[in-house]
């Protein structure tokens, strides 16, 4: 049985899945940005029960578990469905097959995070977080797809989305993870909050628009440290072998 002290994280992981199933419905009803915004809420959740549980120092097998399977249903299921309601529909198997990527490569990097872990701190993830690529779904949903672009464009996009960002969640590239919230954590990354408080009244003042623009900014910044370290990592030294002779 969970304590109460330990059921409140959970709770919070909880509504992140039900925010998942509720996106599913609107999705099935043709209402997509009520189902986009449901999947932001989820992540809003999702971030929430880390907090909490960090905070009352409840982490546990339980809840990492828990909070994989709901991120399924959440990050994985929710915006294929999406995909799926909003577009690929019309392209029968083919659409099948590309909406349901982000599904299934999503509970591929999940399971692979929970065997990865040690411990339940982690200072980088290994392939784009399943919220990331969830988010940025749902704000080129809500805010482009077909309104900034015509819809031939619109479905050219979508699609390289789908297929783009499920390769990257089991990519071997490295993100960083946010800096837990605290006093300490404040005065040790200064320079991360700072970006990460601008990004937020960035976000506000152009009215969500500025989402967008900001996950792709992250999901390249995997892709060009990853290839920083690749070209500037320093090169062990060759140690020549001398033959030795007898005199």
């Amino acid at each position: 049985m969970l304590s109460a002290k330990k059921f409140i994280p959970s709770l919070f992981t909880i509504l992140n899945a039900f925010c998942g199933f509720l996106s599913i419905i609107e999705s099935s009803n043709s209402n997509f940005n009520s189902a986009s915004l449901f999947i932001i809420y989820a992540s809003i959740f999702d971030m929430l029960d880390g907090i909490v549980a960090r905070i009352l120092k409840t982490s546990s097998d339980f809840g990492v578990e828990l909070d994989s399977l709901s991120d399924s249903i959440s990050f994985g299921a929710a915006p294929s469905f999406l995909l799926y309601s909003i577009y690929f529909n019309e392209l029968n198997s083919l659409g099948l097959f590309l909406a349901s990527l982000t599904m299934i490569f999503a509970v591929i990097r999940l399971a692979r995070f929970n065997v990865e872990l040690v411990g339940y701190e982690k200072d980088k993830f290994y392939g784009l977080p399943t919220p990331v690529a969830a988010i940025t779904i749902c704000t080129y949903i809500i805010l482009y797809h077909n309104k900034l672009f015509d819809i031939r464009t619109s479905g050219i996009i979508i699609t390289i989305i789908s297929v783009i960002l499920p390769l990257l969640m089991v990519s071997k590239l490295q993100y960083p993870v946010l800096p837990k919230l605290s006093v300490q954590s404040l005065k040790k990354n200064k320079i991360v909050f700072s970006i990460i408080v601008i990004f937020i009244i960035i976000s506000v003042l152009t009215n969500g628009y500025a989402v967008f623009p900001i996950c792709v900014f992250y999901i390249l910044s995997g892709i060009f440290f990853d290839l920083y370290r690749i070209v500037f990592k320093p090169r062990k030294p060759i140690h020549k072998r001398v033959s030795q002779r007898n005199p």
